[in-house]
């Protein structure tokens, strides 16, 4: 995550895409904020749990949804991995996987998506206008932390 939204900011985000403030969804919000690095749901419930335990399993899912449905997160399914991780991210950016520890890294590069939209028009694929671009690209890190 590039930075820890304050309780304010949440707050507007929430108003803006027309839904109510609650504890829950200020929680769940915060824990994604906090937890960064694209956490699953089950990371969320568990950062959630630790302060506010009476916020049910289904509540942290059923909110996660309403916020990707909205636009306040994004899903990302990873290739490898069966759980689902959530992103507040919503600007075009691609992620470095690594398989070591399976942390996931934003990753910008205005040349690469030069490259790839370049490619793509060169290369059209009939009866298909491409909206954005983002890669998953895997690997492993040299400097394992």
């Amino acid at each position: 995550m590039k930075s820890k939204g304050s309780i304010t900011q949440l707050h507007t985000s929430l108003n803006y895409k027309g839904l109510r403030v609650t504890p829950q969804r200020v929680s769940i919000l915060n824990a994604i904020h906090s937890l960064g690095n694209h956490p699953t749901a089950e990371m969320i419930k568990s950062f959630v749990h630790q302060k506010n335990p009476a916020i049910s399993t289904a509540t942290v899912y059923k909110t996660l949804e309403t916020f990707v449905q909205k636009g306040i997160l994004r899903k990302i399914r990873t290739l490898d991995e069966e759980a689902a991780r959530y992103d507040a991210i919503l600007t075009d950016h691609h992620h470095l996987h690594s398989s070591q520890d399976h942390r996931m890294v934003d990753y910008e590069n205005e040349e690469l998506d030069n490259l790839l939209r370049e490619f793509f028009h060169d290369h059209r694929i009939p009866d298909f206008k491409i909206e954005s671009i983002r890669l998953e690209i895997h690997g492993t890190f040299e400097n394992h932390q």
